[in-house]
Parts: structure tokens; sequence; C-alpha cells
């Protein structure tokens, strides 16, 4: 795992070191930081079993900038590049940005962060930005860099009254949300192994229902660490109707932020739709919990799809969903598109790298 630590742009320095025993080092950067997410952390990361973790922080000073990423080979190339984990993370910082002014501190993190990828042989890299967090003005102004505005997530004011809460959502749901309590529908938060199995089946029957792609089916280990984690509090909830699991969501509190993560219903109870019971029990719980926020996400890959329209049912509290793309070498960028293309493949213009879309 890689950190690189500099005092200032003229004297980036580059240490290698293990990644479970930096994992103070990476934390303290992301507890230090204004504001920060589940999804920046050391144990998060090291769940991702696509690439090698690592958090690139660009110091001057007190003030820094941090970016964590998961390093890629690209195949048969002495070449890598670097990717968000599942989620949403983007760019940390110490600095206090309602008051700051630009002293050409991001040209030297764009110079900086440039220079470490093309030393370590990384051709380009790519953020899906924090909806919740004040990132976009950072990213806008790191050279060379793209945004692109993919869609919008949704999340449930939690600092409303609960009356005024649930008004927002739709009247179908609120009627549903009732009847389902009257039928008995109970939600609990799991407290065994043997429900986190439950669970675990439950979620791929879900996704292989939803012919959801492969990124989505986890192994038994990812859920089992997620659980006991360290570096963040998660709660299984999980709906119940006659002793029998139905349902069940993974919600992760994070200072005031609560967000829902994965989530699958058994098939034959579709139609009743429990998840609309859980979601209003995960306010309750981050309520209880001092959450401002309860973050429900986005469409899939951000699209306006079915499961945007089902969640924006719960709030019309819209947040932009964001990516960040950065070539470091345009050179290589561009050879490798060129030998796709050369091989009688098509890249797909709407993905980034565009050498791994096809």
């Amino acid at each position: 795992m890689n950190i690189l630590l500099t005092n200032t742009f003229s004297t980036a320095k580059i240490t290698d070191a293990n990644g479970i025993k930096e994992k103070d080092t990476w934390n303290h950067y992301i507890k230090e930081s204004t504001e920060f997410d589940f999804y920046h952390t050391h144990d998060y990361h090291l769940m991702d079993h696509g690439g090698d973790p690592f958090i690139f922080v660009y110091q001057e000073g007190s003030r820094f900038l941090s970016l964590p990423f998961i390093k890629r080979k690209i195949e048969q190339t002495p070449y890598f590049d670097c990717t968000s984990v599942y989620g949403y993370t983007g760019a940390l910082t110490n600095i206090d940005r309602t008051n700051f002014v630009d002293d050409g501190f991001i040209d030297r993190f764009s110079d900086a962060l440039k220079k470490f990828l093309l030393k370590e042989n990384i051709i380009c890299c790519f953020s899906v930005l924090h909806p919740l967090f004040d990132q976009k003005a950072i990213f806008k102004s790191i050279k060379d860099g793209q945004l692109l505005d993919v869609g919008q997530t949704v999340a449930i004011n939690l600092q409303t009254s609960l009356e005024e809460q649930r008004s927002k959502y739709r009247r179908p749901i609120r009627m549903k949300v009732s009847q389902l309590r009257r039928k008995g529908y109970e939600v609990h938060r799991a407290d065994s192994e043997l429900q986190l199995r439950e669970f675990i089946t439950i979620y791929r029957e879900n996704m292989i229902k939803v012919g959801a792609s492969e990124k989505y089916f986890f192994e038994d280990e990812y859920f089992e660490r997620f659980m006991h984690a360290t570096d963040y509090q998660t709660e299984l909830l999980l709906a119940c109707y006659e002793n029998k699991i139905v349902a069940g969501a993974m919600v992760v509190l994070t200072n005031d932020i609560m967000q829902l993560h994965l989530a699958g219903t058994r098939s034959e109870f579709f139609s009743e739709s429990p998840m609309k019971l859980i979601f209003d029990e995960a306010t309750l719980l981050g309520r209880a919990r001092d959450a401002r926020l309860l973050h429900l996400g986005s469409g899939v890959g951000g699209k306006a799809d079915s499961l945007f329209h089902f969640k924006i049912g719960f709030s019309d509290n819209l947040f932009d969903f964001t990516t960040w793309q950065f070539i470091a070498n345009e050179t290589i960028y561009n050879e490798l598109v060129q030998n796709k293309i050369e091989r009688g493949l098509t890249p797909n213009p709407l993905y980034f790298p565009l050498y791994r879309s096809c």
C-alpha cells in the first residue's frame, strides 16, 4: 500500500509500507478531514479485492488533500490505472472550504498527483464523488481532470420532525408501511451469524432476480468483515413475518450520516415490499443515533431507473451523483484504446477508461 506524504511539492516523497501496519496513518488523514464517510476508511478499502488500495495525500504545512484509490494492473502491459471502491469517495481535506482562498494549492496538488501517477506507471484514475460532501469545487480546479454528472442520489432528512419526514413519502408508501405493521411485520437488528447467513442468501437471490452484474455478488467473507469492521458501525436490519426473515438491509453510521449499503427481499415477498418498512425503521434508528441524513443512494449506475423511482418515493431531497476522471499519460492511454480497436473491439464512449469497456 502506498502513502504519499509531501510537505511541499518540491520535496514530494513516496514511501511504501505494509497496508495493515499503515491503518493508523491512513485513518489519521481521514479523521482529520472536515468530513468523511465509511467509504474512505482503511477497513472498507481492504475488502475490495479488485486491486491494491492506497491513499494519495498532498500536504503543505498543516493543510492536506487526499484521495483514496484502488490500483489495478492493466493486463499484458507494465501499466496500471486507479479506480474508486464501490460507493462514494472523492477527495478529503482538512481545509475549511467556506473560507478557503486558493493560493495555488490545488495547482500544486494537481502537479504532485500527476508526478506520482507517472512515477508509478499509473495511466489514469477515476473517482466517484461523495454526493453529500462539497467536493465539486476541488475537482473543478484540478488541471486535466474531467467532471461528469451521472445522475442523482436520494437522502431522507432526519433533522425535520418525524411527521414532516413521513409526509414526504408518497401516499402509497405511507399506506404500505402502516399496512405492513398492521399485518404483523416487524423489523429487528440482526444479532447472530445465522441471521447474517440468511441475509446473504436473500441478497444473492435478489441479485439473481434483478439480473445484477457480477460486481454485486460478494463473497461471504465480504459480509462478515463488513459487519465486524472497527472503522465504522454497521447494523443489519431484518424484516420478519411470522418468525421468518423476509428482507434485510445493511445500514452504516459514520459521524452524522447513515448510509444504506446492501439490501434484499425474498422473491415470494416482493409484492408485499417489506423494504419500505425497513427504510422507515432505519430512519428511527438514525434519529436515535443523531444522524442528520439517511442516504439511500441512486439507481443502478446513477440511472433514473425503477430503483431510483422507488427511492424518491421516500424523499425529494436530491444530490448530484458525479464522477471524476483524470488521464496522467495521454499517449499510453490512447495507445491502449487503439489496441482494442485494432483487435476489432468497440469501446463504449460512456465508460472510463475506454480500454476497459470492451
